[in-house]
């Protein structure tokens, strides 16, 4: 496809479509939507070597660009990453229709019946960065829950999400649906951004999913409602009560299993009681992972007495633990009760993911109650706040705002509810 020349007619054309499509997916009945994911799974299975060749395009472009590690991480498609967005459409196609689910159903004293019926947003704009597999979460979630989806890709991705939105557009065909239920943004022009931001005429919620200056670009520009995120700052706290073999895994999984994502534990908070006892073996497990140490100076001494000095251990600052790192960096910190760990998390946090680590039960649900956070944890690592491991398949993002929906969304995200009422010829007097 020739890329548009014309940004705002091109985005004008794209929203009139993704609206004419958006009213047949809502009426489209759950065998439908599911055949068509079916198909969509095939197709990115069959051309699975495309995708691949699609990718590996993009990757050395952001390489030769000077793309750091943790964007191409983020970027790259192997056999395994294809074969698993196969497997999330499928995933998507084997979860419960929410569209048209009835609810709360109650008979009044006129004997009306009154009950909240799910029902589709409309179009649902996304706009994301490097990840191309967002191309086929999104498409599949968006459509299971009966919407229409503008995507905009990041420059950096552009064939990858051609490829895939080829083998979603066949799998929509197959199924007799409008190919103009997910439709890809097809240019790298900025400009685009702004326009779809500005569409509020067919657009009727924005997601994006990115790093900090595209979310700050949308808050500021979009005349649209947003499911958004703006920082992943999570926090393992080690509470004094904790066992210290869990408390060692946990908190090393929560930070090296993988270093871009924004469920990755961005900061450690130990308790001093029990910080002899872990704080010296997970830094060895840090250090030896080549993991830097941003530490406050009690911790940093802890460190040094048991293990000497290294050059990965260093002073933190206090703009360290506000930072999102997406990076072999941790800030570390000493607390001297739960109460502070709390106090720590509410001014350095993002309102994404917080997790304890402890034995003691009332502890654990004084920490679920107070931390203000759209997940909040007891003895589990931050990594698991995500849409596939909350039995959602995929996820759209992750929502820190506290209206319409909160932490992983899914398909139960994307819908809204509106109220339905049953009558048996009842007047009002």
């Amino acid at each position: 496809m020739n890329a548009p020349t014309d940004i705002k007619l091109y985005m004008e054309d794209v929203g009139r479509r993704a609206r004419a499509a958006a009213r047949l997916v809502a009426r489209a009945d759950t065998a439908t939507k599911n055949r068509a994911l079916a198909a969509m799974a095939a197709a990115v299975r069959r051309d699975s070597a495309k995708l691949l060749a699609a990718n590996a395009a993009d990757v050395a472009a952001a390489r030769a660009s000077g793309k750091d590690d943790a964007f191409v991480d983020r970027l790259t498609l192997d056999e395994k990453s294809v074969e698993t967005m196969a497997q999330g459409l499928e995933q998507v196609a084997a979860l419960p229709d929410p569209v048209g689910e009835v609810s709360e159903l109650r008979e009044r004293p006129t004997g009306i019946r009154v009950g909240r019926m799910r029902v589709p947003l409309g179009v649902i704009g996304i706009i994301y960065e490097s990840r191309p597999n967002v191309t086929a979460d999104a498409a599949a979630l968006c459509l299971k829950s009966g919407n229409a989806t503008i995507l905009r890709g990041g420059s950096e991705s552009l064939r990858s999400n051609r490829a895939i939105a080829a083998c979603v557009h066949e799998g929509l065909s197959a199924a007799g649906l409008p190919k103009d239920a997910v439709q890809v943004v097809d240019t790298a022009d900025r400009a685009a951004v702004g326009e779809l931001l500005r569409m509020d005429r067919y657009v009727d919620i924005i997601v994006p999913r990115g790093g900090k200056s595209l979310i700050e670009r949308v808050m500021a520009e979009s005349r649209i409602p947003m499911i958004k995120h703006l920082d992943g700052v999570c926090h393992v706290y080690i509470d004094e009560h904790a066992d210290p073999e869990r408390a060692i895994r946990i908190a090393d999984n929560a930070k090296t299993q993988r270093y871009g994502t924004c469920n990755t534990m961005e900061a450690l908070l130990v308790h001093e009681a029990i910080a002899p006892r872990v704080l010296p073996l997970l830094a060895r497990i840090y250090i030896d992972k080549g993991v830097q140490l941003r530490c406050d100076e009690a911790s940093r001494a802890l460190i040094r007495a048991a293990l000497g000095d290294s050059p990965l251990v260093t002073a933190a600052t206090e703009q360290d633990f506000y930072t999102e790192y997406l990076a072999p960096i941790l800030s570390v910190k000493l607390v001297a009760s739960l109460d502070a760990a709390m106090e720590h998390i509410a001014k350095y946090g993002s309102q994404h993911t917080d997790a304890i680590v402890t034995e003691d039960e009332a502890r654990a649900q004084r920490f679920l109650r107070e931390v203000d956070s759209s997940s909040v944890m007891v003895n589990a690592s931050t990594r698991f706040a995500d849409g596939f491991e909350y039995g959602l398949g995929a996820e759209i993002g992750i929502s820190t705002d506290k209206l319409h929906a909160r932490g992983p969304v899914g398909l139960e995200g994307l819908t809204s509810q509106k109220y339905v009422v049953f009558g048996t010829g009842q007047v009002r007097t």
